[in-house]
């Protein structure tokens, strides 16, 4: 028979209000010296690869890298004891960061070429706005994914259009120029032709040549700057629907869901209570 410790959720309420959120100076202390630590990771990382200050602080380099690897390894490990539901946090857009963020220093003790991939700690920086909060920047936060959210289908037609679009443009262009230009001698390079014309890259590596694939050529390109504008103005009309509402960096500990309002007592995505042990202490 096992004996329940009374004092195990509270632990996990005063922890998860200091790592997940920054309404407390608790929280917003263990925030700036994450950021902190990251920011000396990424600066590291980069001065790591000057070849003549690699040779001079290798062991130093060595010991900041895994210090602060093993630092990360331990606050994650914790954040997910911490939660409710461990997958849903795992899979979510900051765990999944926090695991990206990881896992080249170890993968570098077996493929030492990616030990560079550490730079994708600098997303880690992302949880400033929560820190800064910065009330202003978390509404603006917000607004920004709920403008990107409401645009997602209009997008994905969009997406749709375009890549039929270069398909067959660049299907167009390799009966056209196919069997006297060595630069579309397949359909698709062809579409990558067709792909960087249309977004107006322009990278000038492959070149029509006769008169006629110069003109579609030419359409293509006056065709891309009208559609640049399309994905730009469907985003600012969302912006413009979308309310700015007062929020928090409150974390709901069972779905992750944060933004919530200063006096909300339940996750408005899953229902559950914010704060289990305000109303229900142990």
């Amino acid at each position: 028979m096992t004996t329940r410790n009374p004092s195990l959720p509270g632990l996990k309420n005063r922890l998860h209000e200091i790592i997940f959120e920054a309404d407390t100076p608790e929280g917003k202390l263990f925030d700036l010296l994450l950021l902190a630590a990251i920011l000396v990771s990424f600066f590291a990382v980069i001065l790591e690869s000057v070849q003549p200050l690699h040779d001079r602080y290798a062991t130093l380099f060595l010991w900041i890298e895994w210090t602060v690897t093993i630092l990360f390894t331990l606050e994650y490990i914790l954040r997910l004891w911490i939660v409710e539901k461990p997958v849903r946090y795992a899979t979510s857009f900051f765990g999944v960061i926090d695991l990206l963020s990881l896992l080249p220093a170890y993968l570098s003790l077996l493929f030492p070429v990616t030990h560079y991939l550490q730079i994708i700690r600098i997303l880690r920086l992302l949880r400033i706005f929560r820190v800064m909060k910065m009330a202003k920047y978390v509404k603006d936060s917000y607004l920004i994914l709920i403008a990107l959210r409401n645009s997602r289908r209009k997008i994905t037609v969009f997406l749709m259009t375009i890549s039929l679009l270069v398909v067959l443009l660049g299907t167009l262009m390799y009966v056209v120029e196919g069997q006297v230009n060595e630069g579309f001698d397949s359909i698709p390079r062809a579409i990558y032709w067709a792909i960087i014309t249309l977004t107006t890259v322009g990278y000038g590596d492959i070149t029509p040549v006769t008169s006629l694939g110069q003109m579609i050529a030419s359409v293509v390109m006056i065709l891309g700057y009208s559609i640049i504008a399309v994905p730009t103005g469907i985003v600012t009309s969302e912006f413009g629907r979308s309310h700015r509402v007062d929020t928090t960096t409150q974390t709901c500990p069972f779905c992750m869901e944060e933004g919530h309002v200063p006096d909300a007592a339940f996750c408005h995505k899953c229902g559950n209570l914010l704060n289990p042990q305000e109303h229900f202490p142990v």
